[in-house]
């Protein structure tokens, strides 16, 4: 069994985003953790436990793109009203 020792972002809460969890480093320790579990790296013993760093994760990069979202919208209706003028 192979043991990852891939670098661990900082947790955040749900309603603010930490300055050092980032969108891409978020997803790509998400995408080694599913790796690892397609191909059987991971025990039983640490299967609880990636499977809540997992869920951390997309929280992460959920409010992330949620933000995103939001701030693109936001600069769209500001185009919007300011080319009717």
């Amino acid at each position: 069994m192979v043991k990852s020792r891939a670098k661990l972002i900082p947790l955040v809460n749900q309603t603010h985003m930490n300055d050092t969890a980032n969108y891409k480093e978020a997803y790509e320790e998400l995408q080694r953790i599913v790796s690892e579990i397609e191909n059987g790296e991971i025990s039983v013993d640490e299967l609880s436990e990636k499977v809540k760093r997992a869920t951390q994760l997309i929280r992460i990069c959920k409010l992330k793109l949620t933000t995103t979202e939001e701030d693109v919208n936001k600069i769209l209706r500001d185009l919007e009203s300011s080319g009717s003028d």
